[in-house]
């Protein structure tokens, strides 16, 4: 398994979690600022890892 797939699987881990953050929304107050602005982190950490294992595989 070489690192370029390592940093794509991570990317695609790190996805899965911003997705998730972003889909816990309390019932009455929704969605709160600190967990969109950390799904917006995962969100951006996670692209850059898969750039970088697809650029890695080329």
């Amino acid at each position: 398994m070489s690192f370029g797939s390592i940093l794509i699987v991570l990317g695609c881990f790190l996805l899965g979690g911003a997705w998730s953050i972003f889909k816990a929304d309390h019932d009455t107050k929704g969605r709160t600022g600190p967990q969109l602005a950390f799904a917006g982190v995962l969100l951006v950490a996670a692209l850059l890892a898969i750039a970088a294992g697809v650029l890695r595989l080329v």
